[in-house]
């Protein structure tokens, strides 16, 4: 997993967050009231549309101190009856049959199937949930409008409030309940997937001179096998593959006795450091250079040079790291020369006084970079320093080369014209570890964010729209959602192309998006109303939730812990959606009732 933009805390997030929110918020009322106002001038002239606008606002806020959860309980008690005569359950059902059948594509052999298995089960959940949520949130108040059967409730004291409030209530506590056993046979299936037992192949074990088996290698189980090394007092552990391994030790009866596996799910806690480059010749340079990938995110040092990444860790102490600093790494390579392809390209890491006038640094640790992998280092206590007259000397990891709690850990390149890709994100500190249980639950959570939401913008777009056609509105407002990247480039101008209009000449005409058009008056006012279209698209997609960010999916599938203030952002704009689309709903419920 690769993490482009640093997770920000809480308190970093939230005031500049809710100053947005406010001022899309306002923007959004007073366009809506203008709207309204419009439309209602055009039939009943311009007094009586404000009176009519001035007054649906009013009774909403009326209404709203009005509103009784007993009456709203009741609502979502229907909302959740009418899922359930759908047949609902049928999903859950599909789900666990996915499961029963997964084990036959899910290719075990993989390099990581730890990654492999939770990525199928969550995203499998995810896409199952969201489309019932549209199905289910879309389609209710259609029908009742259609069969009259929502005269039924709105005669009674029910307030276009508590109608709105508990069919997204309702229809959430099904998503609810569906995740929450989805999430629970996923973690079954997952943790029985994966588990695995080792024999010793007695046929590998080597012997020291005590007769005692001291090497060996295990027996050949799910796809793979583990070589060992046992210590003098009995007790070892295997190699990775496939990321794990496991404990052995030898056994009361002088047998040699393997684990279970460990290692495979985890939720790592990184605590990162901030990165700076040095070019070839050793001068500071914002980046290191460009080897033509089209994706940015890694910049290359240069091998056999003076090329430098370095990340400068803060807030260190021998109280959180009393025997060393546990380092990961995720290097990637790119060769200007094929050479042996099976054989890794050397880098040195060197931990650095971040003082350069102590001019304190440990001697080079020399490794081969893991170019599809997360290499694992661990920097001890007691290193090996170089003294100003060329001898050995031993320094203390925080005595000698930690002040103030920072460090400098120095990587880079050996070989010539071979270089390393690096960015911030891609070395950490191995802080600690997090129950794998409560982080999956979390990805779980980050679901149900996304169903809340989607439920919300169904409910709304029903509301005023056919079944079919709100369905259609809220899967383009996801699709939205999920590419508002794109489209915010798109519509800035970052992606080239142009808007609608002239993508769709370019392709018919088969023109590459790099050359210009020719000027004429038909390219003026396609560029015109494409200028309209981007502007909308923009906004669009800038109101619209950000799907994608919703997704802890990398973060669950790769072993990171997600962290307390990203669940909690997402809590809130969850809340956020949740009460503006929700009032959006009540206004749109409300004219299309006295329309009726």
């Amino acid at each position: 997993m690769v993490l482009e933009q640093e997770i920000v805390s809480l308190a970093e997030w939230l005031p500049p967050s809710l100053g947005l929110f406010m001022l899309v918020v306002i923007v959004l009322a007073l366009l809506g009231a203008l709207l309204g106002f419009l439309a209602s001038a055009v039939k009943y002239g311009p007094a009586q549309a404000l009176a009519q606008t001035w007054g649906m606002v009013a009774r909403g806020i009326g209404e709203l101190t009005q509103v009784s959860p007993r009456r709203v309980w009741a609502m979502a008690r229907l909302a959740i009856q009418e899922a359930m005569r759908r047949r609902v359950l049928v999903v859950f059902a599909v789900f666990v049959v996915g499961l029963l059948f997964a084990g036959w594509f899910l290719d075990r052999a993989s390099d990581n199937p730890v990654r492999l298995y939770l990525s199928f089960v969550l995203t499998a959940t995810t896409y199952l949930v969201v489309l019932l949520a549209i199905f289910l949130s879309t389609f209710s108040l259609p029908n009742d409008l259609k069969n009259r059967t929502i005269y039924t409730v709105v005669t009674k004291p029910v307030r276009a409030w508590e109608i709105v409030l508990g069919r997204i209530l309702g229809f959430s506590a099904v998503g609810t309940l569906l995740i929450a056993l989805m999430g629970v046979f996923s973690y079954v299936f997952v943790v029985r997937g994966l588990d695995h037992r080792h024999e010793v192949d007695a046929g590998s074990l080597t012997t020291a001179a005590d007769a005692s088996p001291r090497e060996g290698r295990t027996s050949f189980q799910a796809h793979h096998r583990h070589e060992f090394r046992l210590a003098a007092e009995g007790r070892g552990r295997t190699d990775t593959r496939m990321d794990h391994w496991h404990a052995v030790e030898r056994g009361a009866d002088g047998g040699t006795v393997v684990g279970p596996p460990e290692g495979m799910l985890v939720a790592r806690v990184p605590r990162g450091g901030k990165l700076r480059f040095l070019d070839r010749s050793g001068k500071p340079a914002t980046r290191g250079i460009s080897v033509g990938s089209e994706w940015s995110y890694r910049s290359y040092v240069e091998g056999g040079t003076l090329a430098a990444a370095i990340w400068t860790f803060e807030g260190l102490t021998p109280e959180d790291f009393p025997d060393g600093l546990p380092l990961e790494m995720t290097i990637r390579v790119f060769r200007s020369y094929k050479g042996d392809v099976e054989q890794g390209i050397l880098g040195t890491l060197v931990v650095v006084h971040p003082d350069p006038d102590r001019g304190v640094r440990s001697v080079p640790v020399n490794f081969t970079a893991l170019e599809f992998g997360t290499d694992r280092r661990w920097i001890p206590r007691k290193l090996k320093s170089m003294a100003p007259d060329g001898s050995l000397r031993d320094v203390d990891l925080f005595d000698d080369l930690v002040k103030d709690g920072r460090v400098e850990i120095w990587v880079q390149c050996a070989e010539r014209a071979q270089y390393f890709g690096m960015a911030q994100a891609d070395v950490y500190l191995r802080a600690a570890d997090r129950p794998f249980g409560w982080n999956f639950a979390k990805g779980y959570l980050s679901i149900w964010f996304q169903m809340v939401v989607v439920t919300c913008f169904g409910v709304m777009f029903s509301t005023f729209l056919s079944g079919a056609v709100a369905m259609m509105t809220t899967l383009a407002s996801i699709v939205m959602g999920y590419f508002a990247q794109f489209v915010t480039g798109v519509a800035t101008g970052q992606v080239e192309g142009g808007g609608p209009i002239e993508s769709t000449v370019r392709l018919l005409t088969q023109m590459n998006v790099s050359l210009e058009m020719e000027k004429s008056l038909g390219t003026t006012l396609m560029k015109a109303v494409d200028a309209v279209l981007l502007a909308i698209m923009w906004a669009v997609s800038y109101v619209l939730p950000d799907y994608a960010k919703f997704s802890t999916t990398d973060f669950v599938a790769s072993g990171f812990d997600i962290s307390g203030s990203l669940m909690a952002q997402h809590a809130l704009i969850t809340l956020a959606y949740f009460v503006v689309v929700t009032a959006a709903g009540y206004l749109f419920f409300r004219s299309r009732e006295i329309g009726a």
